[in-house]
């Protein structure tokens, strides 16, 4: 055992995202659970598949209270993300929180000045921040030159449970504001450019859910630079498996694109692995020779190191583990976040409004 101290945490919330992450808490050297908050029997289930040894808790105050912990990870739905996470830092606690953020951007900067307030550590969970092969794709998209036209799309077939989860979801968020921070996240690292406009649509598809709100929506970013970005997102049994993944660059020297043959095929749109997945990377360059054909063949990168979806999660924490131990500045990733989920929020106004939303 390493003689730096143990962090203990509380998981709150056991659904897809807590369970990945309690899982990378169970196995990684460093972290010890102590306890999984839930309000219904995800955490029994969990607990099982943990080995059992756990305490188990239906209230959250209740179990800040008992368990003392270090830091707490939220993963819960983005309404209780606020209260949640400024609960936890005034009682002294690190805090990692699934994206986004908050459910609105006035509870996003209280929480982010909470953090400064309370000097405590803040990490948001965008996991393509920590898949090698998405940080590559990132790097040989900014060798394309500028501007740069980014193409994203994540539609997800749900059915049953997970059409249930996406129904929950939708109580607070639409699929472009919570899927596309992380799309919006990457667009910027490629630009390296501030988004000034953002246009949206979207569509209500079906009456399983409220009045007002939308289960497909598709937004598309103007940034400083001249570069432009778009990003689609749809939720429910009625979505569409055809070219549901779409992750592709353009740039006047050519484009890069994520050729994930095996995660794009069909009845694979609401499996959490296919999500992430890249298998390989087709580069291909504009360059043309005196006769106007292309100079340079395409390119195919060899991607080794292909994670899945829960060594990504270990990935995440062992970051927020060396952030607590090392005390890392999360400033930088914590602006990323407030920027990325600023854009997703002006885009659900774009929606609701029909206008053309500015970013400031």
């Amino acid at each position: 055992m390493s003689s730096e101290k143990t962090i203990s945490v509380l998981v709150v919330g056991c659904g897809n995202m807590g369970k990945s992450h309690a899982a990378a808490y169970h196995e990684l050297e460093g972290f010890e659970i102590c306890g999984l908050v839930s309000r219904g029997d995800s955490k029994k289930l969990l607990n099982e598949k943990l080995g059992g040894t756990y305490a188990l808790f239906n209230d959250y105050e209740e179990a800040l209270e008992r368990t003392n912990p270090d830091a707490v990870c939220i993963s819960t739905y983005p309404d209780t993300h606020e209260s949640f996470a400024i609960r936890a830092m005034e009682k002294g606690c690190h805090v990692f929180i699934e994206k986004p953020l908050a459910d609105s951007m006035e509870a996003a900067y209280r929480v982010a000045d909470a953090a400064k307030k309370y000097n405590r550590k803040l990490l948001v969970g965008y996991i393509l921040r920590y898949h090698p092969s998405w940080k590559r794709f990132i790097e040989l998209s900014q060798e394309m030159g500028k501007p740069l036209v980014m193409r994203m799309n994540l539609n997800q077939q749900s059915q049953g449970a997970k059409w249930a989860v996406h129904r929950n979801l939708m109580e607070s968020l639409s699929p472009i504001v919570d899927c596309g921070v992380h799309y919006i996240d990457v667009m910027c690292q490629m630009t390296r450019s501030k988004p000034v406009q953002v246009t949206a649509i979207g569509a209500r598809l079906t009456e399983d859910i409220p009045e007002g709100n939308y289960n497909y929506g598709h937004l598309q970013i103007r940034f400083e630079d001249g570069s432009v970005g778009w990003y689609e997102a749809g939720w429910g049994p009625m979505i569409s498996e055809t070219a549901f993944f779409v992750k592709d660059v353009i740039g006047p020297k050519g484009a890069v694109s994520i050729v994930a043959k095996e995660a794009a095929a069909a009845g694979n749109s609401d499996q959490i692995d296919a999500h992430t997945k890249t298998e390989s990377i087709k580069v291909h360059y504009a360059d043309l020779n005196a006769k106007g054909e292309f100079s340079r063949p395409d390119e195919w990168v060899d991607l080794r190191d292909e994670p899945d979806h829960q060594e990504l999660c270990s990935r995440e924490q062992r970051h927020f583990l060396r952030a607590i131990r090392e005390d890392l500045d999360l400033s930088g990733p914590t602006e990323d976040a407030l920027n990325s989920l600023s854009v997703a929020f002006a885009s659900d106004e774009s929606v609701r409004t029909g206008a053309v939303v500015r970013i400031k």
